[in-house]
């Protein structure tokens, strides 16, 4: 669990939360960057004592990348982020574990590369998979649309090679936001891609199209768990080369959420845990991957 960090959030919060033992992290949203960030920070200074509370006790700090001032173009806050409020941040408190959440840049890319180790990031699946075209040719396409935004491609492919690089500062981050189809396909929709449905599969797919297969289990199941202290998982599944069609709807509470790439297939499929034990006869025959 993470504590919604605002410009009020004094280092005795930060303390309490922590000791209850399931809160790692503190969650860093500039105000109006995202949904469900009007109560966020305002001005990272006055979240110093926090942070420097956090850094005593080893507690992550996650972050939005973004500002969210609104004459800045949308396509420019994360690179603007990072000279702004990043790069101070890390030189003034050079323990505070950070991730940047969900990078959607080459300049975030070559930041991260270029930081300490107490830096690092996660890269959702449709970055990797998208760029904005998805958003943009044809019609505004509503379901595609995230925060941070789908950028050009050369940003997508900066995404996708650090992701299958195999560095360890870069980990697998879903970004999933199961929002209404009446909340997304409307005049002014929500941002957010509703990914959950099948995120393992999408990234198989990402990894594969560089021939990064073997990269994906660090990616997806010992890095970001290595970064935040955490025991890394000791069960696994098992991903097979086997195509699917999404469905165009799934049911959410009264109403339902539009899955991205509804309708269309997925590569990849989770075996079932039945069908998915060690030493089938079969396996040998898969193109099959555990992560």
């Amino acid at each position: 669990m993470t504590l919604y960090l605002t410009d009020n959030t004094t280092p005795e919060e930060v303390t309490k939360a922590y000791n209850t033992g399931h809160i790692y992290a503190c969650k860093y949203y500039p105000a109006g960057a995202t949904t469900n960030s009007d109560a966020g920070v305002t001005d990272v200074k006055k979240t110093y004592p926090a942070l420097q509370q956090m850094a005593k006790l080893g507690m992550m700090l996650c972050i939005h990348s973004e500002v969210s001032t609104p004459q800045i173009d949308i396509f420019d806050r994360e690179p603007i982020f990072i000279e702004e409020i990043i790069k101070p941040l890390v030189a003034d408190m050079p323990t505070l574990k950070i991730t940047m959440e969900h990078i959607s840049t080459k300049e975030a890319v070559e930041y991260v590369l270029s930081a300490p180790d107490n830096v690092k990031a996660s890269i959702t699946c449709h970055h990797l998979l998208y760029n904005r075209n998805a958003l943009l040719v044809g019609g505004i396409k509503p379901h595609y649309y995230c925060l941070p935004i789908l950028k050009r491609e050369v940003h997508r492919e900066a995404l996708l090679k650090a992701a299958t690089s195999g560095s360890n500062k870069f980990f697998l981050g879903t970004d999933s936001a199961p929002h209404t189809v009446e909340n997304k396909e409307s005049a002014c929709g929500c941002a957010g891609a509703y990914t959950a449905h099948a995120a393992l599969q999408l990234y198989a797919e990402a990894f594969e199209s560089v021939g990064a297969l073997d990269k994906l289990e660090g990616f997806a199941s010992h890095h970001g768990a290595d970064h935040y202290g955490l025991a890394r998982n000791s069960s696994k599944i098992t991903l097979e080369k086997k195509s699917w069609i999404v469905p165009m709807k799934y049911k959410f509470g009264t109403s339902v959420v539009r899955p991205l790439r509804a309708g269309e297939s997925i590569a990849w499929s989770i075996v079932p845990e039945e069908d998915g034990g060690e030493g089938e006869e079969e396996e040998s025959n898969k193109k099959q991957r555990q992560v």
